[in-house]
């Protein structure tokens, strides 16, 4: 594992693990992310106050009053000397969640005919290629619970819309390049809309508030819009569980 510190502000360093977005490097920023996080359980890491993973990337922040940017970095490369990709894969979880596509209801996918025109695919094309994929969790962010998912297939690879909308349904399933996404909020957004998942992806009542984290991975199930309308009926009612619907949960381990 070879890595490069980067300064950030006087609170914070990154650890630079690459510069590209695929798989190798997510085992690698997920390997070091747990073994600091044992360390920190550890005392090992005085003054560490949060992680933070990215793509390619470690965000460490630390307290500058209890400890220093030279301390903070030695500590790390001690802790990371003991990062294993291999465990980490071992422990991803893998998840099936249901999506409802604009073929089956419009309103759900209101990108899905232009995304397929921009791909030269039928809508038809674009569901079963979309939905055939294993996703990997990459990262979080945007919004709290918003997990940018890859790799989508080639023939999928589409900008994201030129004019962002100002609001996009919570639930809605997306893309933008090789990526995808469920947006877990109502919130303006610029990808292309193709689907919905009727599921609850983020909640405070929830133990985890996130449902997907880091590392784990993501299959796609295509149901039709009376599937979606019993599973979107029940989702007030997930939110306020203390778990998240662990139902949807394919394997804890691959």
């Amino acid at each position: 594992m070879s890595y490069r510190f980067l300064s950030l502000g006087d609170a914070a360093l990154t650890i630079e693990f690459g510069d590209a977005i695929d798989r190798r490097l997510l085992a690698e920023v997920a390997a070091a992310d747990q073994a600091l996080l044992q360390a920190l359980v550890d005392g090992q890491l005085p003054g560490v106050v949060e992680t933070v993973p990215t793509f390619r990337s470690l965000t460490v922040i630390y307290d500058p009053l209890r400890s220093t940017r030279t301390r903070v970095e030695a500590a790390i490369d001690a802790a990371l000397r003991q990062a294993s990709p291999v465990v980490v894969a071992q422990q991803r979880r893998v998840w099936q969640l249901p999506v409802c596509y604009g073929d089956q209801l419009a309103e759900c996918g209101p990108d899905l005919d232009g995304l397929a025109a921009a791909c030269g695919l039928s809508a038809a094309e674009v569901v079963r290629l979309h939905a055939g994929g294993c996703y990997e969790v990459y990262m979080l962010g945007f919004l709290p619970g918003f997990a940018f998912m890859g790799d989508l297939p080639p023939a999928l690879a589409c900008a994201r819309r030129s004019e962002p909308r100002t609001l996009v349904p919570a639930g809605s399933v997306a893309t933008a390049g090789r990526l995808t996404a469920i947006y877990p909020w109502e919130s303006p957004g610029g990808w292309q809309l193709i689907g919905a998942c009727p599921l609850p992806l983020f909640s405070p009542s929830w133990t985890q508030p996130a449902l997907l984290q880091a590392g784990d991975r993501v299959q796609l199930r295509a149901i039709d819009a009376g599937e979606f309308a019993t599973l979107q009926a029940a989702a007030p009612a997930l939110r306020r569980a203390t778990e998240p619907p662990l139902a949807f949960l394919a394997a804890a381990a691959e």
